[in-house]
């Protein structure tokens, strides 16, 4: 996957953002209260070959992560093949000279561990986790990957195909894909080759030749241009053995690394960037400036002055645009600083009936305050507090430590920045704000992109296109490395001895009132996570108000009898920590995430919001606009447009039967008397559970639950009952079509199992064998044979009396429906034929590897407890797990598969640009009904306006 700092901003970017604090006065702040984050504590050596080597030992783990990163990013794409870095990490993933492509799957996901990768503009990192006694064998692996990779023509061609699909999955198909992988890069930048897209062109790629690929592996894939990380529970002096042993002998190449030596000017003047896409519900605007590198001293600033602006639901462009203005429907900065000098970015998604001008007014003015006068003390800490605990929250996993240093020697060009930036964000003054917001974020150097909808191009102006570069061929002379035959393969080292899990010990206890509270202490780091889960979701909402009992969970923390929204938003924050709601399905819930020392002052404001919600009229009025203009944005996109279609299709007729969240027409109807209903009949002591995880005792949880929670009265009588919901819908075949498109989403959906059944444990296997992970039936026959698709896989849901099955995946309009006749053939394949043993074992490693990784979060294990006692599971199922995993047989995968998985029996959904697709897919199914996107109704049983 590509990955920037601007298109994680996109990616963690919701819409639907929620309502920032208004800027009304208010008595003083208190001063934010400090927090502290553990440093990471590693060792570091270079290899003889020029390797770097950092490790940190973590004995509290059975994991244990190895990454390595390469300092070759997209901005090293040679001129005319833009995506060459991004499309060698597909590469990394096949064969080398000992392991057949796909081996690094075999030891990773197979034994229950995971991998990825991804390509930034000034690296590409490839990362592990796997169970610690696998160690040496993944030292092997990236050994063989790093000094005898595959380079050669069928590889070239299928994970062509496949970045294809990315790129349209991710920016063609997202209505403003295009304007932040594509546009914002352009437009900032002139000369520097940051300004190409880091997932590449089509035609470039098209245009390359094996010999472009080759050169590039040999000039940037070598141990000079590399770090090893690892981190976990290890030996030291073993570690250090085989790393000499697999990486000390890869030779360092002679000729000197290619480095980018292009610079970008400083900008002069303003400058106006107009960009259009395709199904463009909302225009946005963007402002970018020029701005330092990532180890420049002014950085630490720019990133506070970035969160002062935009971080949390007190941040100024939040509170500005958002809020008060009520203007935009999102709002966001990002202080996007790499190795070489970056860019500054601040810009709005805006609402109904607003436009790019007012956008960027709102912004320059929030600018120049910044400018004019430095922020005041409590809001620089907060901003502080901000970006310090987000670094904790990243360093509970070992990966994510890991990750951290790398990022550091990658960007800032030495590891220890990891633990020395945390002291530069604390020693950041209001002047220093106020000093870099003067010296980068000048009126008169910004460029301004306006990005919106097609159809409100001039008429006869067309867009822009330039032709790639016609470069030549690079003329490869260097060594090729084929597969070596079976009987001449180097084997992988052997398995080590295993290291046993530390399982949690949940504790409970009931309150007076009824509450059921659970604590499980299960971290040394200085994080508490606290989830409140009330037994009520979208079975509860009114006929006719789909998504109420989602805006009653957001509308949460929009103010209290004692707390307005802003006062909410900002005392939270202030203690770094985050609080969060949201409903599903069954149930509703309330998540904080603090440091243990401030964990009663934020355990108040929890209950506060949990207990007392005063959905006031005006907060409902804003949350409904974003909630409405959120709703624009996903029916423009054809995987939400299928998710959305889902309920409705498969739940006719029960309560689960419509939207979660609601649609245009339903939350256009809710009032705040519809939200207290659902609150004073649902949400009460004796119907909720409270879980508390981490750093945390049971003394200790108890007593802060009584303190939070134990004046919260209980209602006389019992608690409203829950549904028994058994759908027998008849299946459909639904085609939608939204002309314009850049993907079709393929979705195959039917009703599935309750928790409670006694296939559970084989419908979880069956489902993992079928569509869990990178090796999964759907995404090999899909994405790894095909190239088909980004990414192809499967879901299974089971709630209290009933369940879903989900079979997906995103492809070019033309291949749905063979994408379609892929997920039945392989829902009937798993029906016909047991599961090899291979196989089987391995597909159950992937359940056991993933369910061990979430006991090791803090809030991983909270959903775990809390799904539990949501559904009447004894907590000694923590235990129990793996073995009841690895006691389903091949039989009863091949039973479950016979009895619920029938494709015959389940609905199809498909939605993308119908021109493409329609005529085949009516061969398919001969009862197809197509509805035209601009007749869509989720409210109808028809699923057409007006019928």
């Amino acid at each position: 996957m590509v990955r920037s700092a601007v298109l994680c901003l996109v990616l963690a970017l919701g819409l639907a953002a929620p309502a920032a604090a208004q800027r009304t006065p208010q008595p003083p702040a208190a001063p934010a209260a400090r927090v502290e984050v553990p440093p990471i504590a590693y060792k570091q050596r270079t290899l003889s070959n020029g390797l770097k080597v950092y490790w940190s030992q973590d004995r509290s783990t059975p994991n244990v992560t190895v990454q390595v990163w390469y300092e070759v990013g997209s901005k090293d794409d040679p001129q005319g093949r833009s995506g060459f870095a991004h499309l060698f990490e597909h590469m990394l993933f096949k064969a080398t000279r000992n392991m057949p492509a796909e081996t690094i799957d075999r030891l990773t996901e197979d034994v229950g561990g995971f991998n990825n990768a991804s390509t930034w503009d000034d690296f590409t990192n490839y990362y592990e986790v796997v169970p610690a006694e696998h160690l040496e064998r993944l030292l092997w692996a990236e050994s063989e990957r790093m000094g005898s990779l595959v380079v050669d023509e069928a590889v070239f061609a299928s994970e062509r195909d496949v970045v294809k699909e990315e790129l349209r999955q991710r920016v063609l198909a997202d209505p403003y894909g295009r304007l932040f992988a594509l546009m914002l890069p352009q437009a900032t930048y002139t000369t520097h080759p940051y300004k190409r897209p880091g997932i590449g062109s089509i035609e470039e790629l098209d245009a390359a030749t094996i010999d472009d690929l080759r050169a590039f592996h040999q000039d940037y894939y070598r141990p000079d241009n590399a770090a090893l990380i690892v981190v976990g529970n290890f030996d030291e002096a073993q570690f250090n053995a085989w790393v000499d042993k697999y990486f000390g002998p890869i030779k360092r190449p002679d000729a000197p690394i290619r480095r980018v030596t292009a610079q970008e000017p400083p900008r002069t003047k303003a400058g106006v960037f107009d960009g259009y896409g395709p199904n463009v519900p909302l225009p946005a605007v963007a402002l970018t400036w020029l701005g330092p590198k990532a180890a420049d001293p002014d950085a630490p600033a720019l990133k506070v002055l970035d969160a002062i602006l935009s971080a949390g639901k007190s941040s100024r462009l939040y509170n500005s645009l958002v809020y008060e203005k009520r203007i935009a429907t999102a709002a966001f900065s990002n202080a996007d600083l790499p190795a070489e000098p970056g860019m500054f970015l601040a810009g709005a998604i805006m609402a109904s009936g607003h436009d790019v001008a007012e956008g960027e007014a709102a912004l320059l003015a929030e600018i120049a305050r910044l400018q004019a006068e430095p922020p005041a003390a409590a809001e620089l800490d907060e901003a502080k507090n901000e970006l310090i605990a987000g670094q904790l929250r990243e360093r509970e996993t070992i990966d994510g430590r890991g990750f951290a240093l790398g990022y550091a020697l990658m960007t800032e060009g030495d590891a220890a920045r990891a633990n020395t930036e945390l002291a530069a964000i604390r020693a950041v003054t209001a002047e220093d704000v106020q000093r870099v917001a003067r010296r980068y974020l000048a009126a008169d150097r910004r460029m301004t992109i306006r990005y919106r909808s097609e159809s409100e191009r001039a008429a006869g102006q067309t867009e822009t296109r330039t032709a790639p570069p016609a470069v030549p061929s690079a003329k490869y002379t260097g060594p090729i490395v084929t597969l070596a035959p079976e009987g001449e393969r180097v084997a992988p080292p052997p398995v080590g001895a295993p290291v046993e899990p530390v399982l949690p010990q949940p504790v409970e206890r009931v309150l007076a009132n009824g509450l059921r509270v659970i604590v499980a202490q299960s971290s040394d780091l200085p994080l508490v996570s606290a989830e409140l889960i009330v037994k009520t979701g979208a079975w509860a909402d009114p006929q006719g108000l789909a998504g109420a009992a989602s805006m009653t969970a957001n509308m949460l923390p929009e103010g209290t009898r004692t707390r307005s929204a802003q006062e909410i938003a900002s005392q939270i924050e202030a203690l770094g920590a985050s609080l969060g709601s949201s409903a599903g399905v069954e149930s509703s819930s309330v998540s904080l995430n603090a440091l243990p020392d401030k964990l009663p002052a934020a355990m108040a404001i929890m209950a506060d919001v949990a207990k007392n919600p005063a959905f006031a009229a005006e907060e409902l009025e804003r949350q409904r606009q974003l909630t409405l203009d959120s709703l624009q944005v996903a029916y423009q996109e054809p995987g939400s447009i299928a998710a959305f279609t889902a309920a409705p299709v498969v739940f006719a007729g029960t309560p689960f039967g419509h939207v979660a969240d609601g649609t245009p027409a339903s939350i256009a109807k809710l009032s705040p008397a519809d939200l207290q209903k659902i609150h004073q009949a649902y949400f009460r002591p004796d119907n909720a559970i409270l879980v508390l995880t981490g750093a945390i005792t049971p003394e200790q949880g108890f007593a802060l639950a009584e303190q939070a929670f134990g004046d919260w009265k209980k209602p006389a009588g019992a608690p409203p009952a829950q549904p028994e919901v058994t759908p027998s819908p008849k299946p459909r075949a639904v085609a939608i079509d939204l002309p314009g498109a850049g993907q079709a989403a393929v979705t195959v959906v039917k009703p599935a199992i309750p928790r409670s059944s006694p296939a559970y444990y084989p419908a979880i296997v069956t489902n993992s064998i079928l569509g869990t992970g990178y090796s999964s039936r759907l995404n090999q026959e899909i994405r790894i044979k095909r190239g088909l698709s980004y990414g192809a896989g499967s879901s299974l849901s089971a709630r209290r009396t009933t369940g879903a099955f989900t079979a997906r995946a995103q492809t070019k309009n033309e291949s749905a429906p063979e994408v379609l006749d892929l997920i039945r053939a392989e829902m009937k394949r798993l029906a016909d034929v047991p599961p090899g043993a291979d196989e089987l074992k391995a597909r159950k490693s992937v359940l056991v590897g993933g369910f061990g990784r979430q006991l090791e979060t803090t809030s991983g294990l909270a959903a775990i407890l809390g799904n539990y006692a949501l559904y009447g599971i004894a907590f000694s199922e923590l235990g129990a797990y793996t073995g009841k995993v690895e006691a389903v047989r091949a039989e009863e995968v091949r039973d479950f598969a016979r009895s619920l998985l029938d494709p015959a029996q389940a609905s199809v959904i498909v939605v993308g640009d119908g021109k493409a697709f329609l005529e085949a897919l009516k061969t398919r199914a001969p009862e197809l009904e197509v509805i035209p996107a601009a007749e869509l109704d989720l409210d109808s049983p028809t699923l057409r306006k007006g019928r």
